[in-house]
Parts: C-alpha cells; sequence; structure tokens
C-alpha cells in the first residue's frame, strides 16, 4: 500500500497492513502522546478513585465553565481525524463545536454541537447512518474522514450560564497524505422566521475547489399543514440566477416521498438510513409543545456535488394555500452544511448570537 494512501480503512482493505500510527485524545490523553493515557491523577473521577489510584477512570470527561472556551484538541503533523465520540449535559445548541485547519485563523467547522451531529432541537434521537451515529442516551458519533498536513485544533465553547461536561473521544492517524486532498467543512445557520418570500440559504461565500456532502435541517414549522414542497438547488461555478442542480420538494431531497407520511396510520413516520433520514419529529403535546419540528439529514457520500470554484446552495419553503396554490413559509429552519474544499476557508457569517441560538 502507498504510504500516502495508508490512512483511510473499508472492507476492502481492512486486511491490508499500514505504516499509520493510531492515536486517541480523550479526558484521559489531553495530548494523544504514545503511552499517555491513564496517567490522570486528577479529573471528574478522581472522588470515585480514591480507594483505586492512577489509571482507574480519573479523568473520563472535563467541566466548561460557563462562557469559557475549551481547547478540545490540538495536533501536530500530517493526519487524519478518523472518529469523534461525545455526549454533552446542557444545552445542545450553546455548545459551539470548532475545528481550524493547517495553522488557519478562521475555523472550518462552526456549529452547534447538536446540529453537528443531526440533532439540532436539544433531544435524543437515534441515527443510524454511515458518517453520523447517535445512540443511547446522547452518544454523538462522527465518522466524517478529515486529513490535515500540518495541523488540528479543535474547541468547544460553552455558551451557557452553567459549566457542562463533557466526555469525548478523539480518534487519529498521524501518517503522509496525497497531493490531492481537500479539507472538511460545516457551517450552521439558522433563520427565525424565515422572511416572506425569501429563500433560506444553506451555504455561500464558499470559494476554492471542493464538493459538497451533506445536509442536515433542524425545520420548525409556524403553520399548519404541509411544509416540504420546496426545492434545493445548488449553484456551481458562476451560476448566476439559474442553479445546475434543482431538486423536486424538500422530502424528495431527504429520501422519502409524499410528505413522509405513512399512508396506513396518516402520520409522519421518522425512519434513519445509511445516506438520509427523517431522524426526528416532535409532535405537539396539546399543552405548550404546540408546533411540528422536524430534524432530517442527506449525506452525498456515493454522489458528492463536485465544484471548482464557488458554491451556493438554497431552499425554497413551501406549503399550500387556496385555489392550489403554493404558499412562501414564514418557519424557523437551521441548517449544517457539509463539504470538503481546498484551503484557504473563506470567512464564515456571524454565528448567531445565543439567544438566536436558543430552541424554545
Amino acid at each position: 500500500m502507498d504510504r500516502h494512501d495508508d490512512w483511510t480503512s473499508h472492507l476492502g482493505n481492512l486486511w491490508r497492513l499500514s505504516n499509520a500510527e493510531s492515536r486517541s485524545i480523550s479526558p484521559e490523553n489531553f495530548t494523544g502522546e504514545k503511552g499517555g493515557g491513564g496517567r490522570a491523577v486528577e479529573g471528574v473521577g478522581a472522588e470515585a478513585a480514591r480507594d483505586l489510584g492512577p489509571g482507574w477512570k480519573i479523568s473520563p470527561a472535563v467541566r466548561i465553565p460557563a462562557g469559557e472556551t475549551f481547547p478540545l484538541a490540538h495536533i501536530a503533523g500530517s493526519g487524519a481525524i478518523q472518529q469523534i465520540w461525545m455526549t454533552l449535559t446542557g444545552a445542545w445548541r450553546w455548545s459551539i463545536l470548532r475545528i481550524y485547519w493547517d495553522g488557519q485563523e478562521q475555523p472550518s467547522v462552526e456549529c452547534p454541537a447538536g446540529d453537528f451531529f443531526a440533532c439540532g432541537w436539544g433531544r435524543y434521537a437515534p441515527v443510524r447512518s454511515l458518517a453520523v451515529c447517535v445512540n443511547p442516551g446522547s452518544g454523538f458519533n462522527c465518522y466524517w474522514p478529515m486529513p490535515f498536513r500540518q495541523s488540528c485544533r479543535m474547541t468547544l465553547t460553552n455558551l451557557a450560564d452553567e459549566p457542562v461536561t463533557c466526555f469525548y473521544q478523539i480518534n487519529y492517524t498521524l501518517t503522509d497524505l496525497p497531493g490531492d486532498i481537500a479539507y472538511f467543512h460545516a457551517q450552521f445557520r439558522r433563520v427565525n422566521p424565515l422572511p416572506y418570500k425569501s429563500v433560506y440559504v444553506i451555504l455561500d461565500g464558499v470559494r476554492g475547489h471542493g464538493h459538497y456532502v451533506g445536509t442536515y435541517l433542524a425545520w420548525g414549522v409556524n403553520h399548519s399543514g404541509w411544509w416540504g414542497e420546496g426545492e434545493i438547488k445548488f449553484y456551481l461555478d458562476g451560476d448566476d440566477d439559474f442553479p445546475t442542480i434543482c431538486g423536486t420538494g424538500t422530502e424528495d431531497y431527504f429520501g422519502g416521498s409524499y410528505n413522509f407520511e405513512n399512508k396506513t396510520l396518516h402520520q409522519y413516520e421518522e425512519f434513519t438510513s445509511p445516506y438520509s433520514g427523517l431522524c426526528q419529529v416532535l409532535r405537539p403535546d396539546g399543552l405548550y409543545q404546540s408546533q411540528m419540528r422536524f430534524g432530517m439529514y442527506r449525506w452525498h457520500l456515493t454522489d458528492p456535488i463536485r465544484f471548482r470554484r464557488d458554491l451556493r446552495v438554497t431552499l425554497q419553503a413551501l406549503g399550500w394555500r387556496a385555489g392550489k396554490r403554493y404558499l412562501p413559509l414564514q418557519d424557523d429552519i437551521a441548517s449544517v452544511a457539509f463539504w470538503y474544499q481546498t484551503l484557504p476557508t473563506a470567512l464564515f457569517p456571524p454565528l448567531p448570537a445565543r439567544d438566536a441560538l436558543e430552541v424554545i
């Protein structure tokens, strides 16, 4: 196996030997250094391990004070993130994950942790996909491969008024990389409510050579009736008024059809699959939870949308009004766009302020 290709693993090549070096960062080994795990003498588990001593789960998690940023990882050299596992207390929209590649000052990933792991409404939703898995009780797992040439820096910012407890493990490899790598990116946006007759922007301002690989949406409906007639559009490499790729409807893009409806029960039906899913449906409870809310994902793992210079992604919000006419909606829409591209990363729009992030 070429030294430049030995960091990727799948069932087709898992039997091949590799010279890549496996490493892992967690509260039990903050630096990921060889032989550095399980050496903690203080941490959130120190009291429980008081009769056992070092090596007995003394530092399984970190507590991040209100308003502070914690350095989850700082890796020097050439390699790739291969898996991230995390579980968090508190409001997931107020825990902001950022990742910086190769010494850049601007992040290439900036996203509330819950939305990054396809749980945008602050509640557990099972996700069984190839890129992201969310397991009971709130186990966040990410399998997006994330190569880097010089360095990786990862942080978590707590915007809440109370401390957050974070258990996490970042599994990665140190190895040489081929010359044609692109860097992983993820950007969060939210508009609440969407102005009348406006088009929701999932992503804009991307400059570079790359490919779009996924969308997560947290959609809060502010009206009665069906909400998913709108088309998703991908504007590639100078497209102006009209896109190169145009979808046929929101539920179509996310792999469903006809309102995600179980025709026997006449109800929305959740599903998760390797590439797409309606992973969360929050239904009215007859009291304070009065509006429908949905979480859905679409991973372009076998059909990445490739661009050479620039990319813009938009989504219409459409329902129905009298006379069989479309109704432009004014809903609460949040999204995460996932893509790979060459560096440098263009500056992201400012992240919404804490009150504008809040899930009520």
